[in-house]
């Protein structure tokens, strides 16, 4: 039986402000030396100290880009109560400064050989977005619709021409639940094989999955969804609440 490998310490190289609603740290460093190519969409475990119940706090984070001997985080900004440990951690950290970090974790790309992509994600997706778009091939077509926070939020993505990225503007992340699977939902759909991938805050996943697998039917491996978080609730209620609705959903 494999064991879990002990976290690497990775320091803070920079931290930057890449729009308005997106921070990015780039952690490198001696910890890092080893540390497998190709990891762009997967994801790592940032160790943050600990809770008042003196248990560890983890949280999950897409690896946004990698290049030699560092990688690039990006962290959105919701601000108010849904700024988190991780949120403030990224905000403050120090050129120099080091966090312990698990990984990586396998990264969830978008499937080949499918005709037609629906893509979905808020700016907690919008790394994940980012990595997938760029590793489609040449002729793939699709749409991805991402929510942001204001204008200044949107990003020059790598992309197929044959996707549209359509940006889709809400100050107030988690309010407008339907908001993404009403973006999808009113898209003409061509012939052959759908894929769609959708990851976002929960209640806007549990709308993307009604649309995606009950109306049209995906499943397997042309289906990925999940909630990164949940509007209202901390990290660790967020899980409860997560495993309670797949518990929930037929098999």
């Amino acid at each position: 039986m494999s064991t879990r490998p002990e976290p690497r310490e990775l320091t803070v190289l920079q931290r930057n402000r890449i729009t308005p609603s997106l921070q990015r740290v780039t952690l490198g460093g001696p910890g890092l030396d080893g540390f497998p190519a190709g990891q762009e969409g997967g994801y790592l475990k940032l160790f943050l100290g600990e809770g008042e119940n003196g248990k560890p706090i983890v949280r999950t984070y897409t690896i946004r880009d990698q290049r030699k001997n560092e990688l690039d985080i990006d962290f959105a900004l919701h601000g108010g109560e849904a700024a988190g440990p991780a949120t403030k951690w990224s905000l403050t950290a120090e050129p120099g400064s080091t966090i312990a970090v698990g990984g990586p974790g396998a990264a969830k790309p978008l499937p080949d050989g499918h005709d037609f992509y629906l893509i979905a994600g808020d700016m907690t997706a919008l790394p994940a977005i980012g990595v997938n778009l760029a590793a489609l091939s040449p002729d793939a077509r699709g749409l991805a619709a991402i929510e942001i926070q204001n204008e200044a939020d949107k990003l020059a993505l790598a992309k197929p021409d044959g996707v549209e990225i359509r940006w889709l503007v809400n100050p107030e992340p988690g309010s407008r639940p339907s908001l993404l699977s009403d973006a999808l939902r009113g898209l003409p759909l061509p012939e052959g094989r759908l894929a769609g991938w959708a990851a976002c805050e929960f209640s806007s996943m549990r709308n993307l999955r009604a649309f995606l697998r009950d109306e049209l039917g995906l499943r397997g491996p042309s289906l990925y969804i999940s909630s990164y978080w949940k509007a209202g609730l901390v990290e660790d209620d967020h899980k409860v609440a997560k495993r309670e609705d797949a518990e929930a959903q037929p098999a």
